[in-house]
């Protein structure tokens, strides 16, 4: 066992968006490394099989449905967990909303709904975070962010202009609350196999390689291959939040496999060295 993956008995994660997909692995790894997990999701019943899983391996968890679109239930949670557990450690900011629209379609309730879930929850939830954190001497905040905010697609816009701003948010909050010895990071994941990256695709998640063209084009543009998995971003999340990770703060962790530094899909690089030895 590592030094990172020591238990962490007596320190407090909070995650939202925790009914499915990446947030679940977080909130199971979190518990598996020792912490005691609050666990937010507007899915009641797959965030209690959730509970129940964490409960049953011996976890300490709190879970707590509901809608982060509403401000009063977002801090409700915070002052909930913290006052559950005695303090409050981590916050994984992870809930997200995503129409997948363009501008040309997207009406202004959408956008604002998006924004309030995306960005105005994540960033008041921090602070109320904060101040949890301030009680203890410090923590750590990951908000998560997307490879989409990096690369140009033309669809949906409110999402992406969310997942870019939460990155500005993370290196402002990161200057106000870090004299607090409270790190703030984000981590933006690039294709992980979730349901919400299924929608993209006509490919049910969890259902490897296929046929899909979607599908087949993005693990192409990854260096690796292939989509991510949530334990993986899960497992990096962590270890933000861990003391390995002490002196990192006000940054961003892309975790993409590579894509957001590839060109172009091997099959066009194979045509570009082909046409170059008939030449």
């Amino acid at each position: 066992m590592t030094s990172a993956q020591k238990p962490a008995a007596g320190r407090v994660a909070l995650v939202t968006g925790a009914s499915a997909g990446i947030g679940t692995a977080v909130a199971e790894e979190f518990a598996q490394r020792g912490y005691a997990v609050g666990i937010v999701g507007r899915d009641a019943k797959r965030l209690d099989e959730v509970r129940r899983r964490i409960d049953a391996a011996g976890g300490r968890v709190l879970a707590l449905s509901g809608d982060l679109g509403d401000l009063g239930f977002a801090e409700s949670v915070v002052r909930q967990v913290a006052a559950a557990f005695g303090r409050l450690d981590v916050l994984v900011n992870n809930a997200a909303a995503r129409e997948l629209k363009t501008m040309r379609e997207m009406t202004p309730a959408e956008w604002d709904r998006t924004i309030r879930v995306c960005l105005t929850s994540p960033a008041f939830m921090a602070r109320w975070a904060a101040e949890e954190m301030e009680r203890h001497g410090g923590g750590v905040i990951v908000n998560v962010g997307s490879m989409m905010s990096r690369q140009a697609h033309g669809v949906s816009a409110a999402y992406v202009s969310c997942k870019g701003a939460m990155e500005s948010l993370t290196y402002d909050l990161a200057a106000l609350y870090g004299p607090a010895g409270i790190r703030v990071v984000t981590i933006a994941p690039g294709a992980i196999d979730t349901a919400m990256s299924s929608t993209l695709t006509n490919t049910p998640a969890a259902d490897g390689r296929s046929e899909d063209p979607i599908r087949e084009f993005s693990e192409s543009m990854a260096m690796l291959g292939r989509w991510g998995r949530p334990e993986e971003v899960a497992k990096a999340v962590v270890w933000l939040a861990s003391d390995e990770a002490s002196y990192l703060t006000g940054t961003t962790l892309v975790l993409d496999g590579g894509w957001s530094r590839m060109h172009m899909p091997p099959a066009v690089t194979q045509a570009i060295l082909q046409n170059a030895a008939r030449g």
